[in-house]
């Protein structure tokens, strides 16, 4: 008896649903390929952006030992973009090209990093906040189908756990420091909990390629159902802060067992994710120039390469 033969998407799903990781060589439908492209380009942007917000408080972090710490974090934040550039570039896409969608604004990034660092507890906040929201979106992504996406996820996470802790340690210190350094956590809290909370995007209602992403397992929970959590975990901790959550609708529901909150202010997040928050021109404008200062040492770096080639050649022959 002859066996079926199986075509080429017919083994892509079956490997799907089988929880066996699609690897840069094989055979993935295009919509995949371009939704990856889309979701991991734009992960990397993320964390190279998010490196201005706190890289402009390095050299004005209250001790050495905080420069220190804030410094590695930064530094980390780098790396994480560099393993997502190099995931996102198995899918046929050149990181220069990824670069130039950034600047055009084609590529998007996570808003959150379109509102301005005030204080000193802004770095707590984004700490406990930005990367525990972070934490609670990618660690589900550690077990993405696609191969280098989830590898490259296990050592992103262990990292951004790091920080989250280290946010939260300094918001305690600060609260547990004078009235003014208590204000100024408190303040900072109510700056950053509700764009924190658009983290995780709009409503799956609302949301063009959530469900997609979560057929391919890509995704593997929603956006509402990783706000829940995030709010049920932030809601908890704060009451170690001896902090207020900004939301007077915030409250512990007996029946879903878990925490009910307010309204998000859509039309805030889609004015900063269309290009006009707080510091969305000024990020855009320091990545730009990053990228312009730097082009003498990507010349540089490609003229040894091909020295080094030709030498290596040379030897050979």
């Amino acid at each position: 008896m002859r066996m079926p033969v199986l075509n080429a998407e017919t083994i892509f799903d079956d490997k799907i649903n089988a929880e066996i990781r699609i690897e840069p060589k094989d055979w993935m439908p295009e919509k995949y390929r371009q939704t990856l492209i889309r979701q991991i380009s734009q992960h990397a942007h993320s964390e190279i952006v998010g490196m201005l917000p706190e890289g402009n408080w390095i050299t004005r972090a209250p001790s050495l030992k905080r420069k220190q710490i804030l410094l590695a974090k930064v530094q980390d934040e780098a790396g994480h973009g560099l393993y997502l550039y190099s995931a996102a570039e198995t899918l046929g896409i050149s990181r220069d090209e990824m670069i130039e969608q950034l600047h055009s604004g084609k590529a998007k990034y996570s808003s959150i990093f379109n509102y301005p660092t005030l204080t000193w507890a802004d770095i707590g906040a984004i700490g406990w906040l930005v990367d525990g929201a972070a934490i609670m979106n990618q660690v589900p992504l550690c077990r993405a189908s696609y191969g280098p996406y989830s590898r490259a996820m296990i050592r992103v996470c262990k990292e951004e756990s790091f920080h989250q802790r280290q946010g939260f340690e300094i918001l305690l210190v600060l609260c547990q420091g004078t009235e003014d350094q208590k204000k100024m956590a408190q303040d900072a809290l109510n700056r950053w909990w509700w764009p924190s909370l658009m983290m995780f995007g709009p409503h799956d209602s609302d949301s063009m390629h959530s469900e997609q992403s979560m057929k391919w397992k890509i995704k593997r929970f929603s956006n509402d159902e990783l706000r829940q959590r995030f709010v049920d975990m932030i809601a908890e901790q704060a009451k170690v802060l001896d902090l207020t959550l900004p939301d007077a609708d915030l409250k512990w529901n007996e029946v879903r067992s878990h925490y009910d909150f307010g309204k998000i202010n859509w039309e805030e997040f889609w004015n900063v994710v269309n290009g006009n928050g707080p510091c969305n021109k000024q990020r855009l404008e320091a990545r730009k120039n990053a990228w312009n200062d730097g082009a003498w040492v990507r010349e540089a770096a490609a003229a040894h390469a091909e020295k080094r080639a030709i030498r290596n050649t040379v030897k050979v022959a």
